[in-house]
């Protein structure tokens, strides 16, 4: 069974950072790519980024491009979205997803506040 279970969210200043983590279980991660999406309140769920099999980084938002970066690591079935430079319109709540799963986690709270 395919698991995908974020972390990392929280509340943080604009212009702060922050890291979330999908950790996965079920199915071969090395061979697979991966994404993150994110949904803002009343809005539709948006691609943020995706990361290959190898570890490319492609798909990525205009809307984060230069401020975001994905990345995984096979060794541990877990793949990161690292988030520089945030905006109160990064508020949202980011979910990860297998592709080629169509498998989603629950997602994780990004809050960007003063």
């Amino acid at each position: 069974q395919v698991q995908l279970v974020e972390s990392g969210g929280g509340l943080v200043q604009p212009g702060g950072s922050l890291t979330l983590s999908c950790a996965t279980s079920g199915f071969g991660f090395s061979a697979y790519g991966m994404s993150w999406w994110r949904q803002a309140p009343g809005k539709q769920r948006e691609l943020v980024a995706t990361v290959t099999e190898t570890g490319r980084m492609i798909d990525v938002a205009y809307s984060v491009k230069g401020r975001f970066a994905i990345s995984r690591d096979n060794a541990k079935n877990t793949v990161y979205l690292q988030m520089n430079s945030l905006k109160p319109e990064d508020t949202a709540m980011y979910f990860c997803r297998s592709p080629t799963h169509n498998a989603w986690g629950r997602g994780t709270q990004v809050t960007v506040s003063s």
